[in-house]
């Protein structure tokens, strides 16, 4: 693969910043010269084209060259969040014939270890694990003699699935010259909404700027100080900003645009942003993992109707693409096209014209007495309360309805939580219909679960004391 127009292609741009790290910038032109060390690395190493490769790492400029000169050397590239949970590595190696993995620590430096098909010797021992047999899927990408992106799903519901992307056809989009922008690193290393982030950077060259961590006073003063102009987020990440006060602590006023995509934005939620950055434009995104991003319109700034500019269409009310971006399958479950080539997506959708509002996952709805109860729905009610930090909402099975909703709400520290919680359901009760209310409340200041930054929907254990 030619990443010609992934480093700094325009010219005089070389000399510009790709990426500033622990406060110093890494420009484009060093970006060439480390892209050059990794191929010498890997010729010693003999890396076969259509390697399966892990790397476990984060934001780094090492590891920004690592995955350029992977891509340039066709290799299937399967990054891992070093910071994440340890069982990821264990199920792509569990999918695929892993060659070897490559780990960028905090300090920037590599180490390469061999993986069930990889080298012996400098890098490793070699056989470490049993070898999967290689999947028609990746034999198909190889003889394509194209690079991959190996990328598992949240799992939020289920065990994670093994995406496998043709490389030059998720990232054909990046190839339309834009002018270069200034955006923070804010989606994870392994999530292909923070890859998607990092690619685009590249491609206008522009400056991606490393965080030490991605709390909300870091964030903030990360845009404050470098002038940063496109901040692309999860509403969750928006929640905890506003509710920190975070954005009046820091001049947010080089902010042009705020994307938010990933998971249901809570309307209390986006009407709080449009009023505390009333000089920003807001924006709904929507990309899965197994078809990429895209460009969309939201219908208004307080709206969370859109317009996709992706051929779509809505079937029995889910939503299903077509784009040549899509993945080429899973490795690990069945295949979700259609016969005649369209993605269903499981996204439950109304239509209002050309503009869509995403209702929920249909594998999450709760089916209580035959009545359908969206989990986004009834968590934007309980999020219209100032004190509410974070909510899980989720079916119970019950004898008698089939199921009850129950809600698990984290609040920073509540006095008294069952008081707490009869709030929740007082309000519940004042907006919504009888049956989705939730029956169940459960609140504490403990974290919610989270997998890959998605919300994990769970049946809390049975020794927890329903309020």
């Amino acid at each position: 693969m030619d990443t010609g127009f992934l480093i700094g292609g325009r010219p005089g741009s070389r000399e510009n910043d790709f990426m500033s790290w622990r406060g110093r910038g890494y420009s484009y032109r060093r970006l060439i010269g480390a892209i050059a060390e990794w191929h010498s690395r890997f010729d010693r190493l003999s890396l076969p084209a259509g390697a399966v490769v892990t790397v476990e790492s984060d934001y780094t400029p090492n590891t920004t060259a690592l995955l350029l000169a992977l891509l340039e050397r066709d290799a299937i590239v399967a990054p891992v969040n070093r910071d994440g949970p340890a069982a990821t590595a264990a199920e792509i190696a569990a999918v695929a014939p892993v060659w070897g993995s490559v780990g960028i620590d905090a300090a920037d430096r590599w180490t390469i270890s061999a993986g069930s098909s990889g080298p012996s010797g400098p890098s490793g021992p070699s056989g470490t694990a049993p070898r999967p047999p290689v999947h028609p899927l990746i034999a198909r990408l190889r003889g394509r003699g194209r690079p991959g992106l190996l990328l598992l799903t949240s799992g939020s519901s289920g065990r994670p699935k093994a995406v496998l992307h043709d490389a030059d056809a998720l990232l054909a989009r990046f190839r339309q010259p834009r002018p270069p922008l200034r955006m923070p690193a804010m989606l994870v290393f392994e999530h292909l909404g923070g890859l998607n982030t990092l690619f685009h950077t590249l491609a206008t060259g522009g400056t991606l700027y490393a965080l030490p961590d991605r709390r909300p006073d870091t964030v903030c003063a990360a845009v404050a100080r470098h002038r940063i102009e496109v901040l692309p987020t999860s509403p969750t990440f928006l929640q905890l900003m506003l509710l920190s006060r975070a954005h009046e602590r820091h001049d947010l006023g080089s902010l042009s645009l705020i994307t938010y995509g990933s998971e249901a934005m809570p309307q209390a939620t986006l009407d709080r942003l449009n009023a505390a950055l009333p000089g920003t434009r807001i924006k709904q995104t929507y990309g899965l993992i197994e078809v990429g991003a895209f460009p969309s319109h939201s219908r208004a700034r307080e709206s969370l109707w859109l317009k996709l500019d992706v051929e779509h269409r809505v079937v029995d009310g889910v939503l299903q693409l077509r784009t040549p971006a899509a993945m080429l399958g899973y490795l690990n479950a069945p295949s979700p096209f259609t016969a005649d080539g369209w993605f269903v997506t499981g996204d439950l959708v109304e239509c209002d014209g050309e503009y869509l509002r995403i209702l929920g996952r249909a594998s999450e709805v709760i089916s209580v007495g035959g009545d359908k109860v969206f989990p986004q729905e009834v968590e934007a009610v309980i999020q219209e309360l100032e004190w509410v930090r974070d909510v899980r909402v989720h079916g119970e099975p019950n004898a008698l309805m089939g199921a009850v909703v129950c809600a698990r709400v984290r609040v920073d520290a509540p006095a008294d939580p069952r008081h707490g919680a009869a709030e929740v359901k007082r309000h519940c009760r004042a907006r919504l219909p009888r049956h989705k209310v939730p029956v169940k409340v459960l609140v504490g200041s403990a974290g919610l679960p989270t997998t890959r930054g998605k919300k994990l929907r769970y049946v809390p254990p049975a020794a927890e004391a329903s309020r």
